[in-house]
């Protein structure tokens, strides 16, 4: 055994007993007695990619289930933002529960990076009750960045959470919307109406009948009107410049609602939107197929063969992140793609029998992946469990061999046959997983394969 293998071998041996008992215990409690939890759900939805690879989960990286909560720190703040932290407590405490330590990589696709993109939004929306102003200039801004990021380490969140989110002070400041004063934006666009739409947003509908979406655009468009002009109609890069335009300022119009709802209700809204984008497109990154395509091109005779290179490229996407039941789906589309246009013409999904679950983050090779429901999930905390979250390890789906281009719409489309979603997508139940023993269990299993 090398030296590298005994120091984490180690490291397993000098985790906590009570800790890996308690960790063990829920463990089999959670196999043998499913908590289960109704989960209605339907929905479709900017793409977020984090933009550090989660790396493994090792036994030290686990803290013992109290601690990122129990052992609040002090944050030192500048001074020099004028975001009223205090307003928005509860928003705050969601944002570092949902984006917890080791596991913020392994949840920014699904919860950790819309929630802090919801909190940010909300924290320029109520500061603009008081400046009027729905923008930071650049040195507020970073000012404003650092405080919230300090906030964040003191409640137990991961403290690279600006780098897995790709928070940077410029999200904060004007960038190219040409109306950032409160007052002019109630001038120019129909705040009521936008209000009334957005305010009673139906998450279960959105996604597909886009009412608030639409509404947003709409709002969107009248700011950026100020910068068109008749010549920039015509040409690809000037149209291509006016959208950009419209989508800056449709975040001037996300934090204007913010500052008309209050915080809770802000939340549930801008976390509605976001579930509508995240869900349109594969968070994971695909790698070459060339391996696949070498032992499962043409009509292969060695299925073993190709399913085993095809279990090895699975094996890679799996330890990326987690990914909602909807995200999964548009894997399985983008890969079957990448597949046939390796020359791969047979339905490997069918013959290797893969599952949409085989896309996301794995348990174990008994429980396979966690599906999270395509509508908003938070991360809880309690003192008696730890972090809880909800996911779906029990469904198989059968991965739908591509038959044309990838096309997210369609999941709305209700004359399209597709197969079965997940059971987290109707209305029905997805298990409730332990997530501080999960924790713990999958940085044994991840040290052993290392040790294997």
């Amino acid at each position: 055994m090398s030296v590298r293998q005994t120091l984490l071998l180690q490291l397993i041996l000098l985790l906590p007993l009570q800790c890996l008992c308690e960790s063990i215990s829920s463990w089999e409690n959670y196999i043998g007695n499913s908590e289960f939890h109704e989960i209605k759900n339907v929905a479709f939805s900017p793409h977020i990619s984090p933009s550090v690879d989660p790396q493994p989960l090792y036994p030290f990286q686990a803290p013992t289930p109290l601690m990122p909560f129990t052992h609040n720190s002090v944050p030192k703040l500048s001074g020099r933002c004028s975001f009223n932290f205090s307003a928005v407590e509860h928003i705050l405490g969601v944002t570092a529960t949902d984006c917890w330590a080791s596991l913020a990589p392994y949840l920014a696709n699904v919860v950790c990076c819309p929630q802090v993109d919801s909190s940010l939004a909300i924290l320029i929306g109520q500061s603009s009750i008081h400046t009027q102003k729905l923008v930071l200039n650049d040195t507020e801004a970073r000012h404003c960045v650092s405080d919230f990021q300090q906030i964040m380490d003191s409640k137990g969140a991961s403290d690279s959470l600006l780098e897995i989110c790709s928070v940077h002070p410029s999200n904060l400041t004007k960038l190219s919307c040409p109306v950032i004063d409160v007052n002019e934006i109630e001038e120019k666009i129909d705040s009521s109406a936008l209000l009334v739409v957005c305010e009673i947003i139906d998450p279960a509908n959105e996604c597909c009948n886009q009412v608030c979406q639409n509404a947003i655009s709409d709002a969107a468009e009248e700011l950026a009107v100020r910068n068109y002009t008749r010549t920039g109609l015509e040409g690809t890069s000037v149209v291509s410049e006016q959208a950009s335009l419209v989508n800056y300022c449709k975040n001037i119009v996300l934090r204007w609602i913010a500052s008309k709802l209050d915080p809770a209700s802000a939340n549930r809204v801008l976390r509605v939107l976001t579930s509508c984008k995240i869900n349109k497109a594969c968070p994971l990154l695909l790698p070459d197929v060339k391996n696949v395509s070498t032992k499962c091109g043409y009509l292969t005779s060695n299925q073993t063969a190709c399913c085993n290179a095809m279990d090895s490229y699975l094996s890679r996407l799996q330890e990326q992140s987690f990914v909602t039941n909807l995200q999964a789906l548009n894997c399985a589309a983008s890969l079957g793609l990448k597949l046939q246009r390796a020359n791969i013409s047979s339905n490997i999904y069918k013959l290797c029998q893969i599952n949409l679950k085989d896309f996301s983050l794995q348990v174990d090779s008994k429980v396979s992946g966690c599906l999270f429901p395509s509508l908003p999930s938070d991360v809880t905390y309690d003192k008696a469990s730890g972090v809880n979250f909800i996911c779906d390890l029990n469904d198989n789906v059968a991965a739908p061999w591509p038959l044309g281009s990838v096309d997210s719409s369609s999941s709305c489309n209700k004359t399209t046959k597709f197969p079965e979603l997940p059971k987290a997508t109707s209305a029905q139940s997805g298990i409730y997983v332990k997530g501080v023993s999960f924790t713990l269990w999958i940085a044994s299993l991840m040290v052993l394969r290392m040790l294997a």
